[in-house]
């Protein structure tokens, strides 16, 4: 027994469906957004900073609650800023921006390095 729908055309109701990013679900925005943040705090001041807090206070589970607060409250700053900023500028000139600010704070991280 055939359905009516047997053929390889989709049903009516799957043809006004947009077409979904294989990039845009749960795990490959976790995973890149997790990937790229780990990499790019590993060394950087703030873990240099928790280390020296640890070991200074004796106290390495209220410092690691303390720098984990602080972490996760600048990321919802962070997301919070973005969501917002795409509800109001396009993809293409919040790139642009953010290239533009990282080019300017390169150069000035360059020109106090060579002024030494």
């Amino acid at each position: 027994m055939t359905s009516a729908n047997s053929d390889s055309r989709p049903a009516d109701s799957d043809r006004n469906l947009p077409a979904r990013d294989p990039n845009s679900g749960f795990w490959p925005v976790f995973l890149s957004t997790f990937i790229t943040i780990f990499l790019a705090e590993l060394g950087d001041k703030t873990q240099v900073t928790t280390l020296l807090m640890s070991a200074e206070s004796k106290a390495p589970v209220v410092v690691f609650l303390g720098a984990g607060l602080a972490l996760v409250s600048t990321s919802l700053i962070g997301v919070l800023l973005g969501q917002w900023l795409s509800n109001r500028v396009s993809e293409e000139t919040l790139d642009t921006c953010a290239g533009i600010l990282l080019l300017l704070i390169t150069i000035g991280l360059v020109g106090d390095i060579l002024s030494r």
